[in-house]
């Protein structure tokens, strides 16, 4: 029988104990109702939907070894590239009914499976827009504690300093960075230590940088401190 137990260090995530075996989890805000495919676990009346290292970049991070997870309960997060909402959705079941989050996905098809899961995920708003040209959807938005962005586009940090216009004084940013969309010609450390320069110049603190292999070739997340 599988047991649930707290993460040590980051509130509102969990790992659920099995066979020898821990497995990434979050607490389901919508019992009854997966998001996607993911596996759902029950202990002591309450539902645990698996979040697996190989099907998103920050449960990679955070069994890479993670120090700083800035969402939690109440949180506002912009999502860049949000896509069908995988991540978004364990992002969900953290933040909680009193968070949200503001998903910006510029393609039709990932934006209606995404739509389906906001239908009864209510924290999460569906926004289409080119994370690149954060003026066209700025009406939407409030100021957030998070800015998240997972975009395979060639100026990832510009990107995320474009978009930190959004971002409450000493809020955070999230980047997972994909090496190959940006110098498939460089060494990955090397492309990540420019996306990380971007960032300092543009006036962010690094707060760490985690390589995802085996689960993600060629990609890190970053997280740092406006």
């Amino acid at each position: 029988m599988a047991k649930v137990v707290e993460h040590e260090r980051f509130k509102g995530i969990y790992w659920v104990l099995e066979e020898e075996k821990r497995k990434l989890a979050t607490k389901n805000l919508v019992p009854g109702f997966r998001s996607y495919n993911e596996q759902i676990v029950e202990h002591e009346g309450r539902e645990y939907r698996i979040w697996s290292p190989l099907r998103s970049k920050p449960a990679a991070a955070i069994v890479n070894g993670l120090k700083i997870f800035p969402i939690r309960s109440g949180s506002r997060v912009l999502y860049l590239g949000i896509a069908s909402g995988t991540t978004a959705s364990h992002f969900s079941d953290i933040i909680g009914p009193s968070g949200v989050i503001y998903g910006i996905e510029i393609s039709d098809r990932p934006l209606r499976e995404l739509i389906k899961v906001c239908e009864t995920r209510r924290n999460i708003v569906p926004i289409m827009g080119d994370a690149r040209k954060p003026d066209e959807y700025s009406m939407y938005l409030e100021q957030v504690d998070v800015v998240y962005a997972d975009v395979a586009q060639p100026f990832q940090a510009q990107i995320i300093v474009d978009n930190a216009v959004f971002l409450k004084d000493k809020g955070h940013v999230m980047l997972a960075i994909k090496a190959s969309s940006i110098d498939a010609t460089k060494p990955p450390d090397e492309v990540f230590s420019r996306e990380v320069e971007i960032l300092e110049e543009a006036g962010f603190k690094l707060k760490q940088i985690v390589r995802l292999e085996p689960y993600e070739r060629k990609h890190a997340l970053v997280v740092a401190e406006l």
